[in-house]
């Protein structure tokens, strides 16, 4: 695959995820109370919530919509995330007008495969719903709203000298703090911890890893007790006070927690050190990727408003509609 193909590839993943998350939405702080979207009032039913040229979109699309997205769990959701999906359902009913305007459709083979992706989706989140719960028509409007944009984006790169110029800003955020390798012993009682702690006082990393494979009862037992790296703040307290006070090859006393009695081993450990720009590039660029397509996207759907014969009716939703922050 040409470099050029991979990063069309790595630009229809960031695509995907951002038409998931929301195209043009802030992160804002919730409300602190959830509201029942509930349509069986026929009258809320009908309603016109938004026009687009010659379309007309009413709750119960809105309500298709969310369901599609959350499953059943659309009355647990705030006033403020309502807000937003609005918002989003607004924005990409546009995209979806234009794309259809444009002559742009989907193959059957492209709805085949979209149908089965979306299926083990739905397998894997278990998200209180089916793929039989909800129209697949909204699949299909996804896929072609993705297949649209990525029009719009499938030339978007990010240049060297932008990942090296971020890297030169933001030199602190590659600061990667000081990390140990940590391999435990975890035994359910405390005569016990003792007893294999004086065994295994004097001994090499080796042999304590076999006590670990014979003794602890931890999952990591059978690897030899090999826990894998920790930063700070990624262990519990009481663990890690003890854990980062130790030596490189270093065994701590016996640690009691609600798992048991713990004798910790500090197999390798390393202080604070730099990312080099080699290693966080790739990092740098998928960040720098995404910020260019949220842009294209977002202006893209500005300039559209601006042409099209479109309207907005929150007024008619069935909950107060909290306007975004400008």
């Amino acid at each position: 695959m040409s470099e050029k193909s991979l990063r069309a590839s790595v630009a229809f993943i960031l695509l995907g995820a951002i038409l998931l998350l929301g195209i043009s939405c802030k992160e804002e702080k919730p409300a602190e109370t959830s509201v029942n979207f509930n349509l069986q009032d026929p009258q809320q039913k009908n309603n016109i919530i938004l026009k687009v040229e010659d379309f007309f979109y009413f709750n119960t699309d809105f309500e298709k919509y969310i369901r599609s997205i959350v499953g059943k769990n659309q009355n647990d959701l705030t006033i403020l995330s309502l807000s937003r999906l609005y918002d989003r359902f607004v924005d990409e009913r546009i995209l979806l007008q234009v794309a259809e305007k444009q002559g742009i459709s989907l193959t059957s083979e492209e709805k085949k495969e979209y149908l089965a992706k979306s299926e083990r989706g739905f397998q894997v989140e278990e998200r209180g719903t089916t793929l039989e719960d909800f129209d697949t028509q909204l699949l299909f409007d996804k896929l072609l709203i993705e297949k649209y944009t990525f029009q719009l984006i499938s030339e978007i790169e990010v240049k060297e000298e932008e990942i090296g110029g971020y890297y030169k800003l933001n030199k602190s955020g590659f600061l990667q703090p000081e990390r140990v390798r940590v391999s435990q012993i975890l035994v359910k009682k405390e005569d016990e911890s003792i007893e294999v702690l004086n065994m295994i006082k004097e001994s090499s990393e080796e042999e304590f890893k076999k006590v670990a494979q014979v003794h602890s009862v931890g999952p990591e037992a059978s690897k030899g007790g090999d826990m894998g790296w920790f930063e700070g703040g990624q262990l519990p307290y009481e663990m890690e006070k003890v854990i980062f006070s130790l030596k490189e090859g270093e065994l701590s006393p016996v640690v009691e927690s609600s798992y048991g009695y713990h004798i910790f081993r500090v197999d390798k450990r390393y202080g604070p050190e730099l990312i080099s720009l080699e290693k966080a590039s790739e990092k740098i660029e998928m960040k720098l990727l995404d910020q260019k397509i949220k842009k294209a996207i977002s202006d893209h759907i500005e300039e559209l408003k601006k042409s099209l014969d479109w309207k907005s009716y929150p007024q008619n939703l069935p909950f107060p509609y909290e306007g975004k922050e400008v």
